[in-house]
């Protein structure tokens, strides 16, 4: 029988409504729905709709429609980003007020024009974990006034994250507790290097809160003690760690699986209709035949 500490164990699946469920989302959240059975915890659904340019209703619905059939339910209501836009813009506040964001007004063009003249010309440009070119760091200490100015005038900008500032505001050594593994097999106690991600973005005009910041914003407004996600986030839980500390926020443990792998070997896409969930449901496959199938890619339910 699960203990009572057990019983206070709270799980979560945040989809994207920007496209059909596939089989990857289908693992997280049948893996999240049993762990929280399993325990007698609590299994959540969120709606990361922050971005309302991409986020669609009857993408929303259908998210509904495959967890249902799936045999899956959650506690209701579900949280949506959309409804906490002033909650993300008041976690902005306090880290503009600790120094930590400046307004970045480079567009992906002209990084992606500087990073390949420099490379160009024998430089090697600084990546991220996903291969990414770093942000340049010069507007770090572009004059205030005159930024604030340049986005009164409509300028296009993304608030950053300082990240040597920020670094330089948490402990020393930041970590985080792997129930699982990364990419390399890492588990146990984890440690945190959020700055190998730069100056990452935490809002920008069209959506007010990057995922970076809304993932640990509503991970601990739900209570969410157990972080159960692919291991294409492994990476970006360091910035995740840097972010929860700068707000003191609690922890929770992660837990990151492989991934399913798409007809090409890579990792799966919503715009790959075949693998989605209704594409199986339509074909006349049941829950328990996802479940099988799944299990025929090496992963294990509770």
């Amino acid at each position: 029988m699960p203990s009572a500490l057990s019983k206070n164990r709270v799980f979560r699946f945040a989809p994207s409504p920007n496209g059909l469920l596939h089989l990857g989302h289908a693992l997280s959240a049948i893996l999240n729905h049993d762990l929280a059975a399993a325990c007698g915890g609590r299994f959540l659904l969120r709606m990361e709709d922050i971005d309302p340019a991409r986020s669609r209703p009857e993408f929303e619905a259908a998210i509904y429609r495959d967890l249902a059939w799936l045999g899956l339910d959650w506690e209701k209501p579900v949280r949506r980003q959309s409804e906490h836009v002033a909650f993300y813009g008041g976690a902005l506040e306090r880290l503009n007020a600790m120094g930590v964001l400046y307004p970045g007004f480079l567009s992906r063009g002209e990084v992606k024009a500087r990073v390949l003249a420099h490379e160009a010309a024998g430089g090697a440009w600084p990546r991220d974990p996903d291969g990414a070119a770093l942000y340049p760091t010069e507007e770090r200490t572009l004059d205030r006034d005159k930024a604030l100015a340049w986005i009164a005038a409509g300028r296009q900008h993304a608030w950053r994250l300082d990240m040597d500032k920020a670094r330089a505001l948490a402990p020393a050594v930041l970590d985080w507790s792997e129930a699982r593994e990364g990419p390399e097999g890492e588990t146990g106690i984890v440690t945190a290097k959020p700055e190998r991600w730069g100056d990452v973005i935490l809002s920008r005009p069209d959506a007010p809160a990057s995922y970076h910041l809304a993932v640990v914003l509503d991970d601990a407004a739900q209570g969410i003690t157990d972080v159960v996600r692919g291991q294409d986030l492994f990476h970006a839980t360091a910035v995740h760690r840097l972010l929860q500390s700068l707000l003191d926020l609690p922890a929770p443990t992660y837990r990151h699986h492989g991934l399913v792998p798409g007809p090409d070997g890579r990792k799966l896409s919503k715009s790959n209709q075949d693998t989605g969930i209704a594409a199986y449901r339509e074909k006349g496959m049941s829950p328990a035949g996802i479940r099988a199938l799944l299990a025929g890619y090496g992963f294990v339910f509770h």
